[in-house]
């Protein structure tokens, strides 16, 4: 008998370490808040990398604004939830789950700043590429306009996106960038971002 109740303790012991492993990670992990409590990713394949895209779980018919801390200052902005659903929903399921924590802008010009990239090079994403999601009418790109960048090959990035700090060179875009949000307050910061920044952390509020 003793052998098998040494066997017992072993399976005991392991099972309360890979339990107090799993307890750990949940407490250090972002949670979305109560609002956004079924805003959850696709199951995870490594750190900030998924499966695929996530479930819808925002309410397409509500209005949503977010704020974006920057290393140099914060930036309002709101949420196309009609034009631009899936990636409303997306950007929100990131956001929530703490994706863009930490990740830098990894591009800057004169008239855009881009970021989203955990990498930071420009090659990463979340694991998964989204649907173009055109306007139904003539798109029009103000100052602060936020849309999803496109890679040579035309698909959409899961995460990367940009933000327009003047008018889109030659008028607006051709192409579908998912034009996702409109920033209203803090343009005065876009346009001070470059590559030595980075994104703190992203707030979402249902309005």
């Amino acid at each position: 008998m003793r052998p098998l109740v040494a066997v017992a303790i072993s399976a005991l012991v392991v099972a309360l370490v890979v339990g107090a492993g799993v307890g750990i990670d949940w407490a250090l992990g972002p949670h979305p808040t109560s609002t956004f409590a079924t805003c959850r990713t696709a199951p995870q394949l490594a750190p900030k990398l998924y499966s695929g895209p996530p479930p819808t779980c925002i309410d397409t018919r509500a209005n949503y604004t977010g704020t974006m801390r920057t290393t140099k200052g914060d930036i309002t902005f709101t949420l196309l939830t009609r034009q631009t659903p899936k990636t409303v929903n997306n950007f929100i399921v990131l956001a929530e789950n703490g994706f863009f924590d930490g990740v830098p802008f990894w591009n800057s010009q004169d008239w855009v700043i881009q970021g989203g990239d955990p990498q930071g090079n420009g090659h990463g994403g979340p694991g998964y590429a989204l649907g173009p999601e055109p306007p139904a009418t003539n798109d029009q790109w103000p100052v602060g306009s936020m849309g999803m960048a496109r890679f040579p090959d035309g698909t959409i990035s899961g995460s990367q996106f940009f933000v327009l700090k003047s008018a889109w060179p030659g008028g607006n875009p051709v192409d579908v960038y998912n034009h996702f949000a409109t920033v209203t307050l803090g343009n005065d910061i876009v346009s001070q971002l470059d590559t030595t920044d980075r994104i703190l952390s992203v707030e979402i509020k249902r309005s």
